[in-house]
């Protein structure tokens, strides 16, 4: 085995890739599990949508509103609201939006758009982003002023990329002036292809009531299913039936799903690689016993046994499977948090399972090694020798 150290040392890898697969993957995914779950409670767990469960009224002009005029002042006594706000689409086919006030038979800056009543407390929720511009506050509201958010998706139909100049917009024959155009949210990305106007604007402009209110909450970590089965209550104390709370499902759950499929996917991998190994070491191992049958007569001759042969065969292969475990894990440490350093993770490594890996390779250098060990044990002192 020393004389041939290129041979030996291509054998090894074989288990060197099996074991570093194997604890890579364990590193590798149990800090990907740690990164989705946090991501996951940093989107999605923080929102919390309250609907009515009544349908509207079609055409009617005033119905019993499912949220109160101080629904926002009354979630925020709750204890782990960061900011919530009533929000609901004008129409149900979108509006026809245009940049003049003069219809244009080209059809150019002109489009169809949804077109979304939101208070400024739903803006917040959402975590709107803006590219250019400012959101509407209370002021606008109170005020109902003509004045609009567009999404990225209709600034860029309109060919608006800038507020500074304070561009006008023409829905029907009502005019609006373009304060904002959100690029990106945390929640809702309806908003995203939207025209949102103040909540109060949108209620003296198109008073018709049926469109079908919901309040959008966003919750701090971990209160969303706690914020999820009191806010009805909150907002409808004689009446909380009438609310339906929709809570994103526990984080946990999907971390725990995500991990498994990850880890059966590549430890199924990592079997395979030490597979290859095992089966490189015992070809290897097993070329050696034909090519050294003198070297094993002529012990067989000076008195060695069958086990003492045998226990040689075994100690090289095992010693090729325990360098290549050493080096295997050792590398895959290395790639765990290279890869953790690159993305900004933290890495996650559990001991009990990156320490016996070193083990797992001595193993499979044993396992490969038995049969070639055992037809060396078998060689005849004279056949041997006569070969």
């Amino acid at each position: 085995m020393i004389r041939r150290r290129a041979r030996s040392m291509l054998t090894a890898l074989g288990t060197l890739l099996g074991v570093g697969a194997f604890v890579a993957t364990l590193g590798l995914t149990s800090t990907a599990g740690a990164q989705i779950s946090s991501r996951f409670d940093a989107l999605k767990a923080t929102e919390v949508t309250v609907q009515d469960g009544r349908p509207p009224k079609r055409g009617a002009l005033h119905v019993d509103q499912a949220f109160p005029a101080d629904a926002e002042q009354r979630l925020a006594r709750l204890n782990g609201v960061k900011a919530a706000g009533v929000y609901w689409t004008v129409g149900d086919d979108g509006v026809d939006v245009r940049r003049s006030p003069v219809r244009d038979d080209r059809g150019d800056n002109e489009t169809t758009a949804n077109l979304m009543a939101a208070s400024p407390g739903a803006l917040r929720a959402a975590g709107a982003h803006l590219s250019s511009g400012r959101l509407y506050d209370e002021g606008h509201d109170n005020r109902r002023q003509a004045v609009v958010v567009l999404g990225i998706g209709v600034a860029g139909r309109l060919g608006i990329s800038s507020v500074e100049r304070q561009p006008a917009i023409f829905i029907g024959d009502r005019a609006f002036t373009v304060i904002g155009i959100v690029d990106d949210v945390r929640h809702n990305t309806d908003l995203l292809l939207s025209i949102i106007v103040p909540a109060r604007t949108a209620e003296r402009a198109w008073p018709t009531s049926d469109a079908q209110h919901a309040m959008l909450i966003e919750t701090r970590l971990g209160a969303a299913q706690l914020i999820g089965r009191q806010a009805p209550r909150q907002l409808r104390p004689h009446d909380p039936d009438r609310l339906i709370a929709i809570v994103p499902p526990d984080p946990r759950t999907l971390r725990n799903n995500v991990e498994g499929d990850v880890d059966t996917l590549f430890l199924l991998l990592a079997a395979v690689s030490l597979v290859i190994g095992a089966v490189g070491i015992a070809n290897t191992t097993l070329v050696s016993v034909m090519e050294r049958t003198h070297e094993i007569g002529l012990r067989r001759a000076l008195g060695a046994r069958k086990r003492h042969i045998g226990a040689q065969f075994l100690t090289e292969s095992a010693l090729l499977g325990s360098v290549g475990g050493v080096v295997g894990t050792c590398g895959a440490v290395m790639v765990v948090v290279t890869v953790s350093a690159f993305r900004e993770w933290s890495p996650v490594m559990d001991p009990a399972m990156v320490l016996p890996a070193p083990l797992i390779g001595t193993l499979t250098g044993l396992a490969a090694g038995l049969y070639p060990a055992l037809k060396a044990a078998r060689t005849e002192p004279v056949q041997a020798l006569n070969r």
